[in-house]
């Protein structure tokens, strides 16, 4: 963000989440990634193993896939963006809002964290603030809701052997498994709130919500709560005159932006290793690791996972690909994932930044 852009248009909290997703902050990011992809190819790059990838159309035609489900991934998105609020965005608009989103979460996860960021941004459109917290707060319950539901499905299939491979019971569980559990009842917890707030009784969330402000412990995340209380009465209002096929399409479309998500995954695991044969269960296998992986990187200490995705991707596909390969195979991951949207951050976020400045002097 350039320097002329600062204070001009917006209040000094407003300045303060636009300083925390600057693009100058990509740097951390990819830095803690080089600084991990250079470590793992001094423990573990095979050269044997890279020597022999087959270079040829089965390996860029599944990448080539890996890549369009991230494209998919984003219009899923864009469209259950659209959808949320109630058609006010254009298609473009929701696209390019989406890109603003993936940008934060994916450099400031632990500073002020996605969804606050987003709906800084969102209130700075021409949509009501009552709708801005309605579509926050909703696809918090959508996003954890889709976790929940098809994770239990495919642990009811494959057992603890989803977490990782190896695990045959939950009595010998790791760190990695331990983690897991403990995140997922932090993801559970915080959405069952909203879900009560949003669709039950909002009253004594709010009410619960500015009790806790009051704790000094939490000093930190007072105006975040307090904000939050207000937020999900107005939310709850919004979305009970909803339909069912609203929220029907709210949820297939969460539904179709995280398997594009995972899907990725498994093409990239395709294209190295082909000569394995893979059927349904494998895929519904890999989609699972790949949930279970993305629920531990989700409350990583780095900005979007950075160095930890790429140091623990290895260990959840180990029975399908080999060490080398798989650090290949991250890095190619991450690549088609991540770091797109650090450069469309670079690109759209000014832009953005100025179109709202210019719209605000008109006012």
């Amino acid at each position: 963000m350039n320097q002329d852009q600062n204070h001009q248009g917006f209040t000094e909290e407003q300045q303060k989440v636009l300083d925390s997703v600057g693009v100058s902050r990509i740097l951390i990011p990819v830095l803690i990634g080089l600084a991990v992809v250079v470590y793992l190819i001094y423990i573990q790059l095979d050269f044997d193993e890279l020597t022999a990838i087959s270079w040829n159309a089965h390996l860029f035609i599944w990448i080539s896939l890996a890549i369009f489900m991230y494209f998919l991934r984003h219009l899923f998105y864009a469209w259950r963006l659209k959808l949320l609020s109630d058609h006010q965005f254009s298609w473009w608009k929701s696209i390019e809002l989406i890109f603003i989103w993936e940008f934060s979460s994916a450099i400031s996860p632990t500073s002020i964290g996605g969804s606050a960021v987003a709906l800084f941004f969102l209130a700075q459109e021409k949509i009501s603030s009552a709708k801005s917290a309605t579509i926050v707060l909703y696809t918090i319950v959508l996003d954890t809701a889709f976790t929940i539901l098809s994770l239990f499905i495919i642990y009811m299939i494959f057992g603890p052997h989803m977490i990782r491979p190896g695990l045959e019971s939950l009595s010998g569980m790791d760190g990695i498994g331990f983690t897991f559990i403990l995140v997922m009842v932090i993801m559970i917890s915080y959405a069952t709130v909203i879900f009560y707030g949003l669709f039950v009784n909002p009253i004594p969330i709010k009410r619960f919500l500015l009790w806790m402000s009051k704790f000094k412990l939490l000093s930190r995340f007072r105006n975040s709560l307090r904000d939050t209380a207000t937020d999900i009465v107005l939310s709850s209002s919004n979305l009970a005159h909803q339909s069912f096929f609203y929220h029907l399409n709210a949820f297939v479309s969460t539904s179709g932006a995280w398997i594009c998500r995972f899907l990725a995954i498994n093409f990239i695991i395709v294209a190295f290793v082909s000569s394995r044969d893979y059927d349904i269960m494998d895929h519904l296998l890999l989609l699972g690791r790949g949930e279970v992986m993305h629920v531990i990187t989700a409350f990583s200490p780095t900005p979007g996972g950075a160095g930890i995705a790429e140091l623990i991707f290895g260990r959840f596909y180990n029975d399908y690909i080999a060490k080398g390969l798989a650090l290949l195979a991250a890095l190619i991951w991450r690549i088609i994932t991540y770091y797109p949207y650090l450069i469309a951050g670079v690109i759209i976020i000014p832009i953005w930044i100025r179109n709202i400045v210019n719209r605000k002097r008109t006012i």
